[in-house]
């Protein structure tokens, strides 16, 4: 898995269980047959889907903040 940044879920509509609100997500890369419009998503179950990308405002941190994070998804 390749991550691509990570993202704020601000709308779980339909998908209470799956998303969380104001929760920071990992974004993977994007396949190539993803369609446009969409972010890959490591959500609650621990795999990646496809969800709206107006449902996310991604976010930057800092290069230490950001490899600590990756440190515990790799945990």
């Amino acid at each position: 898995m390749k991550y691509a940044g990570f993202a704020i879920c601000l709308d779980n509509t339909d998908y209470t269980v799956s998303l969380e609100l104001r929760k920071i997500y990992p974004i993977l890369e994007p396949y190539s047959n993803d369609p446009t419009g969409y972010l890959r998503i490591v959500d609650e179950s621990g795999e990646d889907y496809l969800y709206p990308d107006e449902w996310f405002e991604t976010v930057s941190f800092g290069k230490k903040l950001e490899s600590r994070l990756l440190e515990t998804l790799a945990a």
